[in-house]
This record gives C-alpha cells, sequence and structure tokens, in this order.
C-alpha cells in the first residue's frame, strides 16, 4: 500500500513540475509577444510545440505572434492570411484532442480563443457575418470552459468581451444589429467588471483584458483618464510596444496634456530612428504630427515647422494608397505658419493643395477661408 502511494505522489509531482514548467513557459512568451520581440517568441512557442505537442498553447499563441504584426499594420491586409491559417491549425489540433476526450478543458478554452480572435480579424475587416458566426460558436465553449474549470480566472476574459460589445456595437455598427438576435443579451457595466478582474487577475490574459479596457475607454466611452489608468499600466510593463505608446500619446493628447503627449511622441520618434520593431512609418507620421501641434500652440514656429514639414513628407509615403486626415491638416497648418512669417505665396500653396485633396473634418472650408483672408495667429 506505501509502494502504490509513493508512486502515485511520485506521478503527482512529476505532472505539476512539467505544467509548472509550461505555465512558464507559456508566461516567457506571452510577455516577448507583447514586448514586440517576435523572433525570441517564435523560439519559445516553437520550443513549447517540441516539448508538449499535445498541449494546445503552442499552437494557439503561435498564432498570437501573428495578431501582434495585423495590429502594429491595422490598415494592411498583408498578415491576414497567415493569421488565418495559423488559427486553423490551432483550430484543428484542439479538436484532435476533443475527439479523444470532449472534456478537455484546455482544448475548449483555446478553441474558443482561437474562434475568438478570428471573429476579432472579421471584425476589424468589417466581416459582420463571419464574424458573428465564430462568435456564436465561441460563446458556447467560453461557458462549457467555465463549467468544467470555474478557477480559470482567464475564462473570464470571455465573458467580459462579450457582455461589453454585445451592448456597445450594435450601437455604433446598426448593421450588425440584426445579427444579434441569436445572441444573449449584452450588459457593458458587467462586462468591464469582468475585464477589470482578469486585468488583475488573469494568468495568460491579463494584458489582453488591459488592452480591452485602454481601447474601449478611448473609443466608446470616452472617458479619457480611466484609458489613461490602463495605457499606463501597459507602458510601464511593455515600454518598447509602438501600439501602447501609441495610445498613450493619444489619450494625453484628448486630455489637452500636450506636453506630456510631446514626451511620449518624441521617444516614439527616437525609436523609430534606431529601427526598433514595429515603430513604421504611420506611428513616426502621427507622432511628427503631434509634436508639430504642440510647438505650434507653444509659438514656437521654427520647432512647429520642421516636425511639419517632416510630417508632411512621411505623410505623402503613408497615404499613397488611402488618404488620411494627417496630410490635410498638416498642410493646413503648414499655410498658416508661412502666413505667420509673411510668405503668402508659400501659404497660399499649401491652402490650395488641402482644397485638392479629400475633406476631412471643415479642411476645404479653413482652406478656402485662409485663401481669401490670411491666416493670423491673434
Amino acid at each position: 500500500m506505501n509502494r502504490i502511494i509513493l508512486v502515485f505522489l511520485i506521478f503527482s509531482t512529476t505532472l505539476f513540475s512539467q505544467s509548472q514548467k509550461l505555465d512558464s513557459l507559456i508566461t516567457v512568451g506571452i510577455h516577448q509577444i507583447y514586448s514586440i520581440k517576435f523572433d525570441e517568441a517564435e523560439a519559445t512557442f516553437s520550443l513549447i510545440q517540441k516539448k508538449y505537442p499535445m498541449h494546445p498553447a503552442g499552437k494557439f499563441f503561435d498564432a498570437m505572434i501573428v495578431w501582434w504584426k495585423v495590429l502594429l499594420e491595422l490598415r494592411s491586409e498583408v498578415y491576414d492570411d497567415l493569421m488565418r491559417s495559423k488559427l486553423e491549425l490551432s483550430l484543428e489540433q484542439c479538436e484532435d484532442i476533443l475527439d479523444e476526450n470532449p472534456n478537455n478543458v484546455d482544448a475548449i478554452f483555446f478553441k474558443g480563443g482561437a474562434l475568438g480572435y478570428r471573429g476579432r480579424l472579421d471584425a476589424i475587416r468589417e466581416n459582420w457575418l463571419d464574424a458573428a458566426a465564430d462568435g456564436k460558436d465561441a460563446l458556447p465553449l467560453v461557458l462549457k470552459a467555465y463549467e468544467l474549470d470555474s478557477t480559470n480566472t482567464d475564462v473570464i476574459l470571455g465573458f467580459g468581451i462579450y457582455n461589453y460589445y454585445a451592448e456597445v456595437i450594435p450601437e455604433k455598427f446598426p448593421i450588425v444589429e440584426p445579427l444579434m438576435f441569436f445572441f444573449p443579451k449584452g450588459d457593458k457595466k458587467k462586462g468591464i467588471e469582468q475585464l477589470n478582474y482578469v486585468a488583475d487577475n488573469g494568468k495568460y490574459a491579463k494584458y489582453e483584458a488591459l488592452y480591452f479596457l485602454m481601447t474601449l475607454n478611448y473609443s466608446f466611452e470616452n472617458n479619457q483618464n480611466e484609458a489613461l489608468k490602463y495605457a499606463e499600466r501597459l507602458c510601464k510593463e511593455f515600454p518598447d510596444n509602438p501600439r501602447f505608446q501609441s495610445y498613450l500619446g493619444r489619450i494625453n493628447i484628448r486630455r489637452n496634456d500636450y506636453s506630456k503627449a510631446t514626451e511620449i511622441f518624441l521617444d516614439i520618434i527616437e525609436k523609430y530612428d534606431l529601427g526598433y520593431t514595429g515603430y513604421s512609418d504611420r506611428i513616426k507620421r502621427e507622432a511628427l504630427y503631434y509634436v508639430g501641434v504642440n510647438y505650434k500652440q507653444m509659438n514656437n514656429f521654427t520647432l512647429a515647422e520642421k516636425y511639419f514639414l517632416n510630417c508632411e513628407t512621411l505623410s505623402r509615403i503613408v497615404d499613397k494608397e488611402e488618404e488620411t486626415g494627417f496630410l490635410a491638416n498638416t498642410l493646413l497648418y503648414l499655410g498658416e505658419l508661412n502666413d505667420i512669417k509673411g510668405n503668402r505665396e508659400y501659404a497660399l500653396k499649401y491652402y490650395k493643395e488641402v482644397l485638392n485633396l479629400t475633406e476631412f473634418q471643415n479642411s476645404h472650408e479653413k482652406g478656402k477661408r485662409y485663401i481669401k483672408t490670411p491666416y493670423s495667429k491673434n
């Protein structure tokens, strides 16, 4: 009897040790993803797939590396096909595991996650029917995973995301509302509470919960003080993540703290110039623009012009395929600066070009007004 107990203890200890090692590797890999250290993350999750080939975490988080590449160039679809193929591999592995054991919590959890991220990609691309279909399939999996293991805090991320966006998305995108007929009603207040719980207590999902809380407060709730709280937590943990840094800068702009925003955007420009991963032309262009706005507000017209001229150059590269408001507004500012200096000929050149671009907000109205009457800072 004592031998049986001893063998059981050794077996249990070995399994616990293996679980600890796997958890430790996954945690390291997740941190590498959010730190935008993609090569290191690929090595980590490749090792996990080699050492733990039957565990679904390796393939799932391998797809998450590509997801972050998508997020860093959101207007580009260059990584979409790769993302979908990686998620398909994750789903296939989860389904193979569930064929053998329908109650395997890990496979249920990661299958729900893979469907959720495929739905998120479709939502970004406004493929609402496909997004809704994946959401419809993912939600029961999240519920089942929680029923099988209510101690898994990460599962609550799925509840939080669903509860919040099921109420908010139909309001923002009415085209989606008919699709929600087949889904349970959302509760955004409860969703925020659940996301906060995961942000404070999650094992694998806490950073994703923080990201959702930052973006939903910035974009939907217009609560910039709350958004700032989460952005600062993310940037403290991942100081070289350009998406987190950009949000932190924008949030400070909305809070009218141009001094703090300029500090952040100057750091972004420096990291771009040093070749940091993920610090793209688009991210640098945004940083140049807001630094220029700050210096103009400070009446430092020389520095303002310097940053706006650099922003103009980069905008003509970034906006080749799709115009944005950055170029139009930058040209307006350059026209204003030239009017201030008395260079009316140059000012008119900028204003007239604004009229040839797509109108953003009231850019055409401003351009016409300044063509008629020179801009004055008074």
